[in-house]
């Protein structure tokens, strides 16, 4: 009897580690995330270099291991604007060693007036990083701004949102702990 409940207990927690970091992607679009579009057969993603304000060079294989909402953005951007506050608390309560939010200010946003819009909005946890010449966000399909792309561990895109998002919401949170679900 001991046997049996003990070889039980462990499938029960084997099978529930299988289903670790996925996602209800139905319940994050009830819950409000209604653009939000889980990514089939994504490309790899690109090894292109992005910088931040003091040159320093990244790709976004120095995020594997965690999980990444990489954000596209521009300074001209209004839903940007918008969304950008949502973006900092996010960070600021979730970002750690398991997740990050990775802004981008893609095409001609100098560092000076990323420094004024952060100011403005009130953005304190998030990174200025640069692709100047749009270079990594045309090599990930991006024609408009914002966009989102959540990144897993293992460095795959694994779903898409096409405008802005309210990212402290609820039903983001609950994405990124799915996500994060060891």
């Amino acid at each position: 009897m001991l046997r049996s409940a003990l070889l039980y207990t462990a499938l029960l927690i084997g099978a529930n580690t299988a289903f670790a970091g996925e996602v209800d992607w139905d319940a994050a679009k009830s819950a409000g995330l209604a653009k939000l579009v889980p990514s089939t057969d994504a490309p790899a993603l690109p090894d292109t270099v992005f910088s931040d304000p003091e040159g320093n060079e990244f790709t976004l294989a120095d995020y594997e291991g965690q999980v990444v909402l990489l954000n596209f953005w521009a300074t001209w951007c209004a839903p940007c604007r918008e969304e950008m506050p949502a973006l900092d608390e996010l960070q600021a309560e979730l970002g750690g060693d398991d997740f990050q939010v990775v802004t981008i200010a893609t095409g001609r946003n100098a560092p000076e007036k990323i420094a004024e819009f952060f100011d403005e909005t009130g953005v304190t946890n998030l990174p200025t990083l640069l692709d100047p010449k749009q270079q990594l966000s045309r090599q990930m399909g991006v024609v408009g701004l914002p966009v989102t792309v959540l990144i897993d561990r293992d460095g795959t895109e694994v779903a898409r949102l096409l405008g802005d998002a309210d990212w402290a919401s609820d039903a983001a949170k609950d994405v990124i702990r799915q996500m994060t679900a060891d």
